[in-house]
């Protein structure tokens, strides 16, 4: 059965986005960029709210920018043949390899679990991801921590007071002191 992930970067105080809505701290440099596009690898289907989707509609044109390195044309190629599955209640059309969510987070997830394919279903999007931890449906979390404190925002875990016993897979720290953790919510 796929794994369903949840994959984001976030500060050392939790957030994904600041107080001021901005995440530019979370610009990677080109060893976080490589691991991110190793990653991507291994995504069969990519689930994303609005806000997510939105901001990597980037992706969809980057190629034509002469200026982009060869990391980023090989994450572009990587990305947006990907399959995506959109959440939002006021979008009315996607563009690129996407398709708005027909059905519920659960029933999305159930639908894709069922289908042949190989790669995980990864959850984008502090919003959605906490839904999907509320359902019980994450599989994984996957984090890259940035040494910086930004004080509020968009949590990266959603405060729900529920507890989840989580096993550490995988850590790996990076020059630029980022932190990669990954843990395994055991079933």
């Amino acid at each position: 059965m796929r794994s369903v992930t949840y994959s984001m970067s976030t500060s050392l105080d939790g957030y994904v986005v600041g107080p001021d809505g901005g995440f530019d701290w979370t610009a990677p440099d080109e060893e976080v960029f490589r691991f991110w596009i190793d990653e991507i690898r291994r995504v069969g289907v990519h689930l994303l709210g609005r806000r997510l989707y939105e901001t990597m509609l980037y992706w969809e044109t980057a190629d034509q920018d002469p200026s982009l390195d060869d990391a980023g044309r090989e994450w572009t190629a990587l990305w947006n043949p990907l399959p995506k599955v959109v959440f939002s209640t006021t979008l009315s059309t996607v563009r690129g390899h996407a398709r708005l969510a027909s059905g519920s987070l659960a029933e999305e997830i159930e639908r894709l679990r069922a289908e042949p394919g190989e790669g995980d279903i990864a959850i984008g999007g502090a919003t959605l991801a906490a839904e999907a931890a509320r359902l019980g449906l994450i599989d994984e979390y996957q984090v890259i921590v940035y040494p910086v404190l930004v004080g509020g925002g968009t949590p990266f875990f959603a405060r729900d007071e529920r507890r989840v016993d989580l096993e550490l897979v995988e850590t790996r720290t990076f020059a630029s002191q980022c932190v990669y953790l990954r843990y395994r919510v055991p079933r």
